[in-house]
């Protein structure tokens, strides 16, 4: 934002910072709080600290001693910031996801040659996870995590971790954890997800799909073609009882077969064209073919009576294909609308333009600083300045928590 579209919104953004920062007990906390925030949403090239303080005319010593050393809540800020985000975006999905933040040396916290999605392969960078709320219309950020690779944990680390201020509780966790970690951080808070959304990240990942389960999560998460599946009518059968030891368990006699071969099986001809949403030139339409499975893979999770219970599979299978392009699962109800199913499946493009806007308009991965706590503040507080913009796209009076 310029200067006067900042000073035009000036009293709606204090409204909006007195909420977010009522957490931050002591007045210069909340004073520079709000300062970082309008930092974030003014113009200009680099939203690190120093480029920052000049657009601002202030020292940046405040705005580096806020963000590093000063005690305040950042949990509780995030809390706020998901009570918000919700209301306003009214979700459809929460979509999780994670993001390369690109670093030269090695001292920043996190930082490792990893693949990143944003570099396209394998780079020195830093790695955040995140949630976010979606709709059609809008989305934001509902809570991150800082990705610690396992050469972060060790003998061997303790100087670094020491140097970035990291947490003796904070360990190298799979991203799938941190992405549940966060579910029930927010599910504290009293949010939970209609349906929750992932990309085959985490969606091809067994431990996160029965962690969802066990919490009782609706799910539409995008899979590789190579994960096998029973059909339909599939059985599992009593194997005979020899008289010793515990009766051995119902089980599957037949070999389950990837999700390609069962689309395969089924045909093109068994699909339909469906219309998700309307793009911003044309409906988004394609062929898709919808079938009933019961997931083999790794450590399934039947019954006592060893059934494994059934979820969708879609596929994707665009006209001139020899083969579906996409495939998803889900365990939503078996009356669910197909249309209502795929517009679900395909909610996760706003994460896409959620990353695009943090980076390049917010300064997400801007953060120069070498603190553990500084991460998650920054990009606590670019959220904050993105739902801040969200609302007055949304509406011109932005609601509050009660």
């Amino acid at each position: 934002m310029r200067a006067g579209e900042l000073a035009a919104v000036r009293a709606r953004l204090e409204e909006f910072a007195s909420d977010v920062f009522a957490p931050l007990v002591r007045r210069d906390q909340r004073a520079k709080g709000s300062l970082y925030l309008r930092g974030l949403l003014l113009d200009g090239r680099r939203k690190s600290m120093q480029p920052m303080a000049d657009r601002l005319g202030v020292d940046h010593q405040q705005l580096q001693q806020f963000m590093t050393s000063s005690t305040w809540p950042v949990d509780q800020v995030r809390a706020r910031l998901a009570w918000r985000a919700v209301a306003a975006v009214r979700p459809q999905v929460w979509v999780v996801d994670d993001t390369g933040f690109p670093k030269d040396g090695r001292s920043s916290p996190g930082v490792a040659r990893q693949y990143s999605g944003t570099l396209g392969k394998v780079g020195n960078c830093q790695i955040g996870v995140s949630v976010h709320a979606a709709s059609d219309t809008a989305s934001c950020p509902l809570s991150w995590r800082l990705f610690l690779p396992a050469a972060w944990d060790g003998p061997e680390a303790e100087a670094r971790r020491r140097a970035c201020r990291i947490p003796d509780t904070e360990h190298h966790r799979p991203k799938w954890q941190l992405a549940l970690d966060m579910l029930d951080e927010l599910d504290g808070h009293g949010l939970r997800p209609a349906v929750l959304v992932a990309d085959t990240g985490y969606g091809a990942n067994a431990d996160f799909r029965h962690g969802l389960e066990d919490r009782g999560r609706a799910y539409v998460l995008q899979v590789k073609a190579e994960m096998t599946a029973y059909g339909e009518d599939a059985e599992p059968q009593q194997p005979a009882y020899g008289g010793l030891g515990p009766r051995p368990l119902p089980r599957y006699r037949i070999r389950p077969v990837s999700l390609r071969e069962h689309v395969l099986a089924a045909g093109r001809g068994s699909g339909r064209t469906v219309t998700w949403r309307k793009g911003s030139k044309a409906a988004m339409s394609s062929h898709f073919v919808l079938l009933r499975v019961r997931l083999a893979g790794r450590r399934p999770k039947p019954a006592d009576d060893g059934t494994i219970p059934l979820s969708w599979l879609i596929a994707q299978w665009p006209e001139g294909e020899s083969e579906p392009v996409k495939y998803w699962i889900s365990n939503l109800p078996a009356d669910i609308p197909a249309k209502d199913l795929i517009r679900l499946a395909k909610a996760r493009w706003r994460i896409e333009h959620d990353y695009r806007e943090l980076k390049t308009a917010l300064g997400l991965d801007h953060f120069e600083g070498r603190s553990f706590t500084g991460w998650h503040r920054h990009v606590t507080l670019v959220t904050a300045a993105h739902l801040f913009l969200t609302e007055q796209r949304r509406t011109p009076k932005a609601p509050a928590r009660a």
